[in-house]
This record gives C-alpha cells, sequence and structure tokens, in this order.
C-alpha cells in the first residue's frame, strides 16, 4: 500500500510540477529573448510563476492525504524555504550554464525539467508535506 502511495504521489506531482516547471522555464525563456532581461532576473521570474504555480497544486492535490495538515504556517514556510533551494539551485545552472561555461539560452531549461524536479520532490514529500 505504502508503495502505491508513493507512486501515486510522484505521478501526481509530475504532472503539477511538470506544469509549474513548464510554465516557469516558458516565463524565463520569455524573458530573456523577448524582453531584453538578463538571464538571472528571467529566472527570478520564473520561479515567483513557479512557486505559487506549485504550491496550490502540491499542496491540494499532489500531497493530498499526506501528513499533517494541522499548521498552516509551518506547512507554508517550508514550503517557502523548499521553493528557495529550488530557486538557488535553478539559479546556480542559469550562471554555471550561461556565464561560466557560455551556454545557449535552452541549457538551463534542461536543469530546471530534469534536476530541480527531483529535489523539490524529495524535500516537499518528507519535510513539508509530511
Amino acid at each position: 500500500m505504502q508503495s502505491r502511495e508513493v507512486l501515486a504521489q510522484i505521478l501526481r506531482f509530475g504532472i503539477a510540477g511538470g506544469i509549474a516547471t513548464l510554465l516557469g522555464a516558458a516565463t524565463y525563456w520569455t524573458c530573456v529573448n523577448y524582453t531584453g532581461s538578463g538571464p538571472l532576473l528571467a529566472n527570478l521570474f520564473g520561479y515567483l510563476i513557479a512557486m505559487v504555480t506549485g504550491y496550490l497544486m502540491y499542496s491540494r492535490w499532489s500531497f493530498k492525504g499526506h501528513g499533517r495538515r494541522d499548521n498552516p504556517v509551518r506547512t507554508t514556510s517550508r514550503f517557502f524555504l523548499v521553493s528557495l533551494v529550488s530557486l538557488a539551485l535553478n539559479s546556480f545552472f542559469v550562471w554555471l550554464l550561461m556565464t561560466a561555461l557560455h551556454g545557449p539560452n535552452w541549457w538551463p531549461v534542461l536543469t530546471m525539467v530534469f534536476v530541480t524536479p527531483v529535489v523539490t520532490f524529495l524535500l516537499n514529500r518528507q519535510w513539508v508535506f509530511r
């Protein structure tokens, strides 16, 4: 039963996180390519979109029924800290891949889609929504 619950959470998190991540990455891409924003500022805008979208979907759907919800301040503040980890990871990858390695604009999108979601799932499941 436990493994089915975890698999269902991974699937829901993947869908919700995919939507939030794609919105964040699309915001980043649009800002970098069409508004003249610098990569790190564009990443911040993408982060804000993904954070709000993610919190709503994770708390109401992905981890619905998982853990306690008796202290919404604790849950929300922990989610915000995990989202800052997400911002830091994405900012690091933007800096590394675009500034240090002089890569193209699309390189950081790969890490935003494939690395950061794994880290945030583990933190959300084990610490935020437990």
